[in-house]
């Protein structure tokens, strides 16, 4: 029989905190904002707050769908895409930024890709990359960006697969209260079936034991009767052998 109560109905909560594509996503954020504060206008070029306001979106709908996960993987599944969406728009903003200012996309063929690649891929925290914000040119961040949305999106696929596979082996959160009411159930059921065909034996060790108690019981009696009636023979020779005693005392 399944054992349900290796399924509860709310689902472990994922530290996001350790996973890579969040560590990605808040360095997104961070050095989105640091580019736009280096080198859009504040006024004059709104993609400014657009690109800082989709990093964020990102790095926000992980953290709510992670938490959401909980109790509804349907709506983790929605608010990871949604990152997905923001993350996109992000990096659509950076391509549009190095075309319309005719600077380079680096390609495979470019001398800092490998190096840049390398890079992204084995780090994922903020301080690995806070040290460059204020030195590599507009170019360069961008490039950094490109790279890190296109891993983390990549990432964060991968996730959704397996959030994908998990929500078609065991369901959402309906299925799993479903689940764990039918288990609960189930094994009321098993234990007064088991109960149920215990009885009769139970009801014989019950009659054996009532039988042998009164056998016991007679036994006990039998015995009692005896050694009184003993007690009672030796207690009349006693008081007979003290009268003949006394009379011989008095004929003395």
């Amino acid at each position: 029989m399944e054992n349900y109560e290796e399924q509860p109905v709310l689902t472990r909560q994922t530290n996001w905190d350790v996973l890579f594509f969040y560590q990605k996503s808040d360095v997104i954020y961070q050095l989105s904002f640091a580019f736009c504060n280096r080198f859009i206008h504040p006024y004059k070029d709104r993609t400014r707050d657009q690109m800082i306001q989709a990093a964020r979106s990102c790095k926000q709908n992980i953290v709510e769908g992670l938490a959401d996960g909980v109790t509804s993987t349907e709506m983790q599944l929605k608010l990871l895409n949604v990152a997905r969406a923001s993350l996109k728009e992000l990096r659509e903003d950076f391509e549009d930024y190095l075309k319309s200012r005719h600077k380079q996309i680096y390609t495979a063929s470019h001398s800092q890709y490998e190096a840049m690649l390398k890079y992204c891929r084995y780090h994922n925290k903020l301080q690995d990359y806070a040290p460059y914000f204020d030195q590599w040119t507009d170019e360069q961040m961008c490039n950094y960006a490109l790279t890190l949305c296109h891993m983390t999106d990549k990432m964060m696929m991968s996730f959704l697969k397996k959030l994908e596979q998990e929500f078609i082996t065991q369901g959402g959160i309906k299925e799993r209260m479903h689940r764990a009411r039918t288990g609960f159930r189930n094994k009321q059921d098993e234990r007064l079936k088991q109960l149920e065909t215990s009885l009769p034996a139970i009801k014989q060790a019950l009659q054996q034991a009532q039988s042998e108690a009164e056998a016991w019981q007679k036994a006990y009696n039998n015995l009692k009767q005896r050694a009184l009636a003993a007690y009672y023979r030796q207690a009349d020779e006693i008081a007979a052998l003290k009268a003949e005693i006394a009379k011989l005392k008095g004929k003395a």
